[in-house]
């Protein structure tokens, strides 16, 4: 895989950490890996933004936005109150491509979920997805609600016909409670696919050299860890 897309199930659910443990992940592993943020929203310039911020904690070698509208909002509707050009899916689609011919491995990182709208034509992410022919990463938060978001995402996915690689659970509690445990069963059953990691609250605080050093015991073999879904839900009382 040159190109994987990483979408949440929603915003403010962990999809930047988890980007930055699957690039943390490829660069232990020798890769060269680049980070497309298409629209960041909620910053000025100058600010640090997501692509950043998977470069800081990662070690990837380049981040890229393609626009950044001051208001959080989705980008479409972020872009429109700026005055400013939105950026359609198309466009996000090039840059991926051109990112790809210098580099092994490009994440595209979403704005908040799957299909919020990056222009006034109704352009998504997941448009952006289907013209890359990408698989999409789907992180999901832990606790009670998100099996309806997960299996909502994964059917959008499968209505378009584009792969979905797993889940990753993008904040998992140091006390999950019944329905984080239990959810770790069922979310693969919800997504129609496999639950490829679990990154633990809080990680986006840690020391760069940390994160390097603790990103593969997160992910799953096929994101280049080692993590077993298994063995993690019997420790956690799954």
């Amino acid at each position: 895989m040159s190109i994987v897309v990483v979408s949440g199930t929603g915003t403010e659910i962990g999809k930047t950490v988890v980007t930055a443990a699957v690039a943390a992940a490829a660069v232990a592993a020798g890769r060269t890996v680049a980070v497309l943020k298409p629209a960041q929203t909620g910053l000025a310039p100058g600010e640090r933004g997501d692509a950043d911020e998977v470069v800081r904690l990662s070690g990837a070698k380049t981040a890229a936005e393609l626009a950044r509208y001051p208001e959080p909002l989705a980008p479409g509707t972020a872009a429109r109150r700026a005055g400013m050009p939105q950026v359609g899916a198309e466009r996000a689609a090039e840059a991926a491509r051109a990112l790809a011919a210098e580099h092994d491995l490009v994440l595209v990182e979403g704005a908040g979920g799957l299909l919020v709208r990056f222009d006034d034509d109704g352009g998504t992410l997941a448009d952006a997805a289907r013209l890359l022919g990408a698989p999409v990463l789907v992180v999901a938060p832990a606790g009670l609600g998100t099996l309806n978001s997960t299996a909502l995402t994964a059917e959008a996915l499968r209505a378009r016909g584009i792969e979905q690689l797993g889940v990753v659970v993008g904040s998992w509690p140091a006390e999950p409670d019944l329905a984080a445990r239990c959810n770790l069963a069922d979310l693969p059953e919800a997504a129609g696919a496999p639950l490829l990691g679990a990154v633990p609250e809080g990680s986006g605080a840690l020391d760069p050299a940390a994160f390097r050093a603790a990103a593969t015991g997160w992910l799953a073999p096929a994101l280049g860890g080692t993590w077993d879904a298994d063995a993690f839900g019997r420790a956690a009382g799954a």
